[in-house]
């Protein structure tokens, strides 16, 4: 899971390039309302294939490249932030929602 999430703040940083989706995630009521307040749907929304192009190596290696791309991603306030392929246009707060967001989401599955 690591190296999925590694994957994602390498898209949050510009560094992977994801194919956008339509719907309805990208309307200025729903976003929010997903971003902020809904629960996320367990096992029914697809992830971006190139969110999981990293293949993992040993956990400590796994851990230190994360740990480093998310002290990146925190201190990179001044970035122009890429598109998310589902929600459309993010600011660094609305990616920084989305990262706790989905990395709550994996650690539930971990029970951590």
């Amino acid at each position: 899971m690591l190296t999925h999430l590694s994957d994602s703040l390498r898209q949050m940083l510009g560094e992977i390039q994801a194919a956008p989706r339509g719907g309805l995630l990208r309307w200025p009521v729903i976003k929010p309302l997903m971003m902020y307040w809904l629960p996320w749907p367990r096992g029914r929304v697809k992830g971006s294939p190139e969110l999981f192009r990293t293949l993992p190596s040993s956990w400590n290696e796994d851990l230190a490249t994360f740990t480093s791309l998310l002290d990146r991603f925190a201190a990179d306030t001044g970035l122009t932030w890429p598109e998310h392929p589902a929600f459309g246009s993010m600011t660094h707060e609305s990616w920084g929602r989305f990262a706790y967001r989905h990395f709550d989401h994996h650690l539930r599955q971990f029970g951590a």
